[in-house]
């Protein structure tokens, strides 16, 4: 997205009541307006887009900031961090490789965006089988799990304390575009983002838009996912979620009152 940075010649000096001022020129104050977000044309119709939105979230990325020397070790952990997450969701839907390509899973996602802590990533699921769609869902639980596994001890001797997992929500619904569809707003975003909150779990995902129950289903969602009732604050009293067993087994008792039985 573009910066404002005026430089030297933006400045004009001159004498107001008597007292030297430098003022900024009023081309350069105008340069401050919506531009500056990056969207392109505000005024352009939305386009809608079935979808299914990812928030990969860092847990303790902000206490990680504050840490001696920031200037060092945050550029430390984000190069080879976004570096390895976006192989991760490149190689995650790779079925194989042939002599003239790549064969899919599924499509890659369309939208990706940095968000201070984390990634929004945004799949087209209009066409996408059912089969399709739940690998989307493994393959961000893969990449969560991968995170603790593999990545984090390549910083080992690199870090002090990096951040010690990466969460993430994942639900299916409709976004719509930003003006040149340079940003997404959505409800399926709110909810992805609300989900990688959740107390006591690293990765969970909405219920609603996906079928869990045909033939083709996989042992990941039969044996460790399991669903619950959960209020998801801005978005609804009753939704259903689904997350990891393990996860569940091992929370605290006040946690677990979060999740209801259905």
């Amino acid at each position: 997205m573009p910066t404002y940075k005026p430089s030297s010649v933006d400045y004009v000096r001159t004498e107001i009541d008597g007292r030297p001022r430098k003022l900024l020129s009023y081309p350069a104050f105008d340069r401050f307006n919506a531009s500056m977000l990056g969207l392109g044309d505000l005024t352009r119709e939305s386009k809608e887009i079935d979808a299914i939105a990812a928030v990969f979230d860092l847990e303790g990325f902000t206490q990680f900031c504050n840490q001696t020397d920031p200037h060092l070790s945050v550029p430390g952990f984000l190069h080879p961090f976004l570096s390895w997450l976006m192989a991760e969701l490149r190689n995650q839907m790779k079925q194989k490789e042939e002599t003239e390509g790549v064969a899919l899973w599924c499509p890659l996602p369309f939208f990706t965006k940095f968000l201070g802590d984390g990634l929004l990533v945004i799949w087209a699921s209009k066409g996408l089988s059912q089969a399709a769609m739940r690998n989307v869902i493994a393959s961000t639980w893969k990449i969560c799990n991968k995170y603790q596994h593999d990545f984090l001890p390549t910083l080992q001797n690199l870090l002090h304390a990096p951040p010690p997992s990466l969460r993430c929500g994942v639900a299916r619904g409709i976004v719509y575009s930003v003006g040149e569809g340079h940003d997404y707003v959505g409800s399926c975003i709110n909810m992805a983002s609300r989900l990688q909150k959740l107390p006591g779990v690293t990765f969970a995902f909405s219920r609603n838009g996906f079928d869990l129950e045909d033939e083709k289903t996989t042992s990941f969602f039969t044996d460790r996912i399991i669903t619950r009732e959960v209020s998801v604050r801005g978005i609804g009293e009753s939704e259903l979620v689904c997350i990891l067993r393990r996860e569940y087994d091992k929370m605290k008792s006040v946690d677990k009152k979060f999740y209801r039985d259905v």
